[in-house]
């Protein structure tokens, strides 16, 4: 029998994470973010960079890397903000980054972890569809 947890019935797919990150809350910093599209986002990203870091180590410039980089800032931070909301924490947690070692590890614990399974102050549970 299937325990109703309020979360997500499934993940949502990689091009979904994309789009919704990249078109549809390119610098959207409210509501929630389910684990699936925050890591999806992630690995989309680390893709994109490795590729044009490539295609520059190849062309002798950096440009093409740093437009990705510049391009996608806003959409990791928008994704990061939403997916702390999703655990019930202020975006402004974000900024814990900043602290060599341990802030990076406790977002890393927070972004792991599983959303809160009710509406929140942030918003309802995400439905990981379009």
């Amino acid at each position: 029998m299937m325990q109703m947890t309020g979360r997500p019935a499934a993940m949502m797919p990689f091009m979904d994470a994309m789009k919704t990150c990249y078109q549809l809350k390119y610098v959207s910093f409210e509501g929630r973010a389910s684990r699936s599209e925050y890591w999806w986002l992630q690995l989309g990203y680390f893709l994109v960079v490795f590729v044009a870091g490539i295609i520059d180590g190849v062309l002798g410039m950096s440009i093409l890397g740093t437009i990705v980089v510049l391009g996608s800032l806003l959409p990791l931070i928008g994704a990061g903000v939403r997916r702390l909301h999703d655990t019930g924490r202020s975006g402004w947690m974000l900024l814990l980054a900043l602290i060599p070692f341990v802030g990076v590890i406790l977002l890393i614990v927070w972004m792991v972890s599983d959303g809160q399974p009710m509406d929140n102050q942030y918003g309802a549970v995400p439905t990981n569809t379009l």
